[in-house]
């Protein structure tokens, strides 16, 4: 059995995660589309190797902003890493918040050609229906109260913007410029107008925070699409699956 956390950013996927890891042998998946690449490192949210604590993690770190990396690519990775972990007598625990990376492995999406993120580039085989779960996968997702969730997310947007944050942003910047979708996402848009005096520290604060809770409220949308998820509170999801594992 593979087990699958799943939720919008900022739900906790990470920190329970590697608890449940730890616990019943795990060994972790990323299954987000921003921890691909490297050196972006703060403003993805990216686990430390001080908070792996010592757990195996794949699916970080594995191409440059620069590079193309599809889904296609994204599940057949996966399923490379799936297959080892299982060899080696351990649990496979894929986490993130990125939908269709999720469903082009458990519903097996076949794909042709060249392949990116968009789902009309998907050619599936016989789960049309989004019904045909191929493979045993235990689908968890986090929920959060929305008042809370926002919250969580205008914390670490917060907690995000130090002098760390703006030294990776120069740093890609210097290294990539800005013609990669991987640089235009998320925090470093932000980060570079404040150090440029285009916007206040606050301004960047908030462009990050909509941005995320606009992420958030898209991804909770496209996992309400797959029944099989349980979804439980952040403080259920450990005794949920260490039973579940007992």
């Amino acid at each position: 059995m593979t087990i699958i956390i799943l939720g919008p950013t900022g739900s906790g996927k990470t920190g329970v995660s590697i608890e449940i890891a730890k616990a019943i042998g795990g060994e972790i998946i990323s299954a987000d589309s921003r921890a691909i690449y490297k050196g972006m490192d703060i403003g993805t949210a990216k686990p430390t190797k001080k908070e792996q604590s010592g757990v195996p993690h794949f699916g970080l770190d594995l191409v440059t902003p620069e590079e193309r990396f599809t889904v296609a690519d994204w599940k057949a990775y996966a399923l490379k890493k799936i297959a080892e972990i299982k060899a080696r007598g351990k649990v496979p625990i894929i986490v993130g918040g990125t939908g269709l990376y999720i469903d082009a492995l458990i519903y097996d999406y076949q794909f042709k050609g060249p392949t990116g993120h968009k789902i009309g580039d998907i050619e599936q085989k016989s789960c049309s229906d989004r019904t045909d779960i191929k493979g045993e996968y235990l689908l968890i997702g986090i929920k959060w109260d929305t008042a809370i969730l926002r919250q969580r997310l205008k914390k670490r947007i917060d907690q995000m913007f130090t002098q760390e944050l703006y030294n990776e942003t120069k740093k890609l910047v210097q290294l990539y410029g800005w013609g990669s979708q991987a640089m235009k996402s998320n925090i470093y848009k932000y980060a570079y107008e404040y150090l440029q005096g285009d916007i206040t520290l606050q301004e960047a604060k908030e462009k990050s925070f909509y941005e995320d809770w606009h992420l958030a409220k898209r991804q909770l949308t496209w996992f309400k699409r797959t029944p099989e998820i349980v979804w439980l509170e952040l403080d259920q999801v450990y005794p949920y699956i260490i039973k579940h594992f007992s």
